[in-house]
């Protein structure tokens, strides 16, 4: 049977898994990257959720009847960005402690897979916020002819501006759970023989 040569210098049969691995110095680079990107991104989502929670605009004219006014508690999908921002805030800070752990004991596989697991779950519930978020706010710069919406965003400016740009950090911390989850397999799978 042919052999070839392991890491250590061993023999060891051809087609028999070796281990590829990182070592204890770079895993805890990847925790320290870890740590700073959960800050990132749970600040990410923070602002994201405070910047549409307080997106309103009043027009500066009424009718007798009416005042125009635009606010984020107008549309379901809004509201759901916000919370769902908010939770995915709440367990990234939650996250933080784990996440020092790991940098200080960076042989535990076990935490990691709990953070892999509940990173995923996060990562969907900010992308579907964000997603959902994002197709109203194209509805209300573009409208849709077809079902006659009109765009809004061209009396409402200011209030389209901030829902515009609360997108950006939620959409921003989805790329930072897409490393986040990317560390995380490294480190869980690379592991030294």
């Amino acid at each position: 049977m042919a052999k070839t040569k392991s890491e250590s210098g061993d023999e060891v049969p051809l087609g028999s898994k070796l281990r590829n691995s990182i070592g204890e110095g770079a895993r805890r680079g990847l925790g320290i990257v870890d740590l700073v990107l959960r800050v990132m991104a749970a600040m990410a989502t923070l602002i994201s959720a405070i910047v549409m929670g307080t997106a309103n605009q009043t027009l500066p004219f009424s009718t007798q009847s009416s005042q125009f006014k635009a606010n984020y508690k107008d549309l379901p999908m809004f509201m759901f960005f916000v919370l769902a921002n908010s939770i995915v805030c709440g367990y990234l800070f939650l996250s933080l402690p784990l996440s020092i752990f790991h940098i200080m004991e960076v042989a535990s596989v076990t935490p990691r897979l709990i953070l892999l697991i509940f990173d995923l779950m996060a990562m969907a519930l900010a992308t579907v916020g964000a997603s959902t978020a994002t197709s109203v706010v194209y509805l209300a710069y573009r409208g849709n002819v077809a079902a006659n919406w009109v765009s809004f965003c061209s009396q409402f400016d200011s209030f389209c501006r901030r829902i515009s740009g609360s997108l950006i950090g939620s959409f921003g911390a989805v790329l930072a759970f897409m490393l986040l989850i990317i560390i995380s397999v490294i480190t869980t799978f690379r592991r030294s023989s």
